[in-house]
């Protein structure tokens, strides 16, 4: 007899494969980049359509990071701090964010497998139209996170706080919302079958009640 599905299903992401030695390396477009270190200029780095594999990218504070059409696998992106971080587009997979504070992380139309932010601030995350698969937020601050039109399974909050997330014609499976502060959604009727607290989900009643047109009043 098969096991009932636990749901929801946490997300399956594997620490990256690092190699114990690594050698310094500089981005730029188009490039191949395995088992590197990576320090960043501080000024503009165009890296679209690279390819990183098992690298590390070293603590920095930034303008801008281009990485459009890029190809990550088995990354860990260290303590980066950047104005604008684009990665439209692109592939990632098995990839950690640990730290930093990025001003727009643009991950429109991109695919990630496996994707873990760890205590970074975001002011403005977009990933509309995206496929984000295996996905842990953890210990993050996010201004708006914008998932218009995405596709999201497996995805799991923990001690985050987002002040607006925008789901308008997401697909959802096994999104796990008990650990993530959301002030407000652009469209509660878009959150059926996600996993939220009975507080949480008292706190959206209003609204969702006033999205299916219900008058609610107080007193007589």
């Amino acid at each position: 007899m098969a096991r009932p599905r636990t749901r929801p299903e946490p997300p399956r992401i594997p620490d990256p494969d690092l190699p114990r030695a690594l050698e310094p390396a500089t981005l730029r477009r188009s490039g191949a980049f395995s088992e590197a270190r990576i320090d960043l200029d501080p000024g503009t780095t165009d890296a679209a359509h690279s390819r990183i594999s098992e690298s590390v990218v070293a603590p920095a504070s930034v303008h801008s990071i281009d990485l459009t059409g890029a190809i990550l696998a088995d990354v860990v992106l260290d303590a980066v701090s950047t104005a604008e971080l684009v990665a439209r587009e692109g592939t990632w997979r098995t990839v950690v964010v640990r730290g930093g504070r990025i001003g727009t992380l643009d991950l429109s139309r991109a695919r990630c497998d496996g994707l873990v932010l760890d205590g970074v601030r975001v002011d403005y995350l977009t990933g509309g139209g995206a496929t984000l698969r295996d996905v842990e937020v953890s210990g993050c601050r996010i201004g708006t996170l914008d998932l218009p039109g995405a596709r999201v399974e497996r995805m799991r909050f923990g001690g985050t706080s987002v002040d607006e997330m925008d789901v308008r014609e997401w697909q959802a499976s096994d999104v796990d919302l008990r650990g993530a502060e959301v002030l407000s959604f652009t469209d509660v009727r878009m959150l059926r079958g996600v996993t939220m607290t009975s507080d949480q989900a008292a706190s959206q009643a209003l609204a969702l009640a006033a999205s299916l047109g219900i008058d609610v009043r107080t007193g007589e």
